[in-house]
């Protein structure tokens, strides 16, 4: 069974798009479609790292264990907030942080937004960092627009057909990027 590291990008109090992040764990532990933990960055509080992890002359535990935790995971499932047109600087941090970890890696995006949109606009920015570091961006999006309204504090969606119908085509599509890295090592 695979392994999918959801990377919980918000960082801000009362944020909402770790709705989305607990609604994935759910929905993938409920399918029996993979194993997943969620990688929240607000339980590792990293500071702004100034150097690759490579580089550091004394990392610190927590980003060893973030490292070996994206390494180890088979794809990643990023969940973001769209922040003014772009995604949080807590992200930016740890994609930058990590390098041979991103390679070649399948990862999904899903962006959030409290307006109307879904966190469109964050798509192609954060898409165009990981290409540049080497990882797979999975050609599927998971938009949520009103985030505060499609999923409770608890990851429950307000609709949940509807909501299933949408994950199971991007999940599907993560695993399906997932098989072929495996097939092509």
């Amino acid at each position: 069974m695979p392994h999918i590291a959801i990377l919980s990008a918000s960082v801000r109090k009362g944020r909402n798009s770790h709705r989305t992040a607990l609604y994935f764990k759910k929905f993938i532990e409920s399918e029996n479609l993979a194993s997943v933990e969620i990688l929240d960055l607000q339980e590792y509080d990293f500071p702004i790292f100034e150097e690759r992890l490579r580089f550091f002359e004394n990392p610190t535990t927590e980003m060893l264990d973030f490292a070996a935790k994206i390494k180890a995971a088979d794809g990643v499932l990023i969940v973001t907030p769209e922040y003014n047109g772009g995604y949080p600087a807590s992200l930016k941090n740890v994609v930058d942080l990590l390098y041979d970890e991103w390679r070649k890696k399948p990862v999904a995006i899903c962006t959030n937004s409290a307006g109307p949109f879904g966190g469109a606009q964050v798509m192609a920015s954060i898409q165009f960092s990981l290409w540049k570091i080497g990882a797979w961006t999975v050609p599927a999006m998971f938009p949520v627009p009103k985030v505060q309204e499609t999923f409770d504090e608890n990851g429950q969606p307000a609709d949940q057909a509807a909501t299933d119908k949408r994950a199971t085509v991007f999940i599907n599509e993560l695993l399906w990027c997932i098989e072929a890295k495996k097939r092509m090592t």
